[in-house]
């Protein structure tokens, strides 16, 4: 049901957004979070684009859709920026911050900050590691994650 509407925006959102930036993405993602002793699977979807500021450094944003595989979650949406360098040919390294919905029933809403690289390996397709820490608030565990993800660029 959900999936119906959400990749159909991002995969629209990827397509009509090519003049905005120098370049536009759409990812798939899977890894861990972890939080309190407990460490659940997560996977999720994201597009973006990032433009250029200056010949080594770039800025940019990403909407995504994440899902902790355990019962009684759901869909967390989120809007992350991301400020970062080109270390080395198709290399980019990254701070990323942001905001996350809840990702369960009497969960918490969170702030998110965290960095990355991003790796081109073929053509327009590449490889990607972030780390992610959510600040939760509220007196309710921060949680951490670690994702890998593979993605084309436009």
């Amino acid at each position: 049901p959900m999936r119906k509407f959400i990749l159909p925006l991002l995969a629209s959102l990827a397509v009509a957004t090519p003049a905005l930036a120098d370049e536009t993405r759409v990812e798939v993602r899977g890894g861990a979070i972890w939080s309190n002793g407990t460490t659940e699977d997560t996977y999720g979807v994201a597009a973006g684009f990032d433009t250029n500021i200056g010949p080594a450094a770039f800025a940019g944003f990403e909407v995504s859709g994440d899902k902790i595989a355990a019962t009684g979650t759901k869909m967390a949406f989120g809007l992350t920026g991301r400020l970062g360098i080109k270390a080395a040919t198709g290399t980019k390294v990254f701070a990323a911050g942001g905001y996350t919905t809840e990702p369960c029933t009497g969960c918490e809403d969170s702030w998110h900050a965290g960095a990355g690289v991003e790796q081109n390996v073929s053509g327009p397709f590449y490889v990607k590691a972030e780390y992610r820490h959510y600040f939760t608030g509220n007196l309710a565990p921060d949680s951490d994650a670690l994702v890998a993800g593979v993605g084309i660029k436009f």
